[in-house]
């Protein structure tokens, strides 16, 4: 009986002391990952959309950040705090646009700075944005949303992604509508 009494006491002082280093009092997001939205460039409206294939170019293991098989709203596209520069690419893997092999590419520019969020939080970085550059085959535009283009650890959408999202004329030629699909939206 004396032994359980020991090892429960043991068990109990050793809850407290993990207790004492958890994160329990860090309620922000732990890493500053920027949110992008997507949008409709006709209407401006949220959409969510589905068989896109993101991920980060020479990222390591190759990893997707979402896979063709997801309807997606929102993702978030992790930028690399070793480096100055980020690429992501947007594979549309639609049957009709994966014909035609169809890609965006979206480059960050930026400076990452380390800074002490709090006790329970630790350190962690903020990322200026310097310059955004993209590909407009279907993305119609990228925007920050925020004024002084800082990714920090705050929980908000920092990028709206506009892709073109209307029907393709059925007045124009075949070989020239390939060129100007749209994806399909989901309002």
């Amino acid at each position: 009986m004396r032994g359980l009494f020991v090892i429960m006491a043991a068990m109990l002082a050793g809850g407290l002391l993990a207790g004492g280093c958890s994160v329990i009092g860090c309620t922000e997001n732990q890493n500053s990952l920027p949110l992008a939205g997507f949008y409709s460039s006709a209407t401006g409206e949220a959409i969510s959309v589905d068989s896109l294939a993101i991920g980060g170019v020479d990222a390591p293991d190759d990893s997707l950040l979402a896979r063709p098989s997801q309807r997606l709203s929102q993702v978030y596209l992790p930028l690399r705090s070793t480096q100055t520069q980020t690429i992501f690419y947007i594979r549309y893997m639609q049957k009709a646009l994966a014909e035609l092999d169809a890609e965006d590419v979206i480059v960050f520019d930026y400076t990452s700075t380390p800074f002490f969020a709090s006790e329970d939080c630790g350190a962690m970085y903020a990322y200026h944005i310097t310059s955004l550059q993209y590909t407009r085959n279907l993305i119609d535009s990228v925007a920050v949303t925020v004024a002084d283009s800082t990714i920090t650890n705050v929980e908000q959408e920092y990028l709206r992604i506009y892709f073109r999202t209307s029907q393709p004329d059925d007045s124009v030629p075949d070989d020239t509508r390939a060129r100007v699909i749209t994806i399909p939206a989901h309002v």
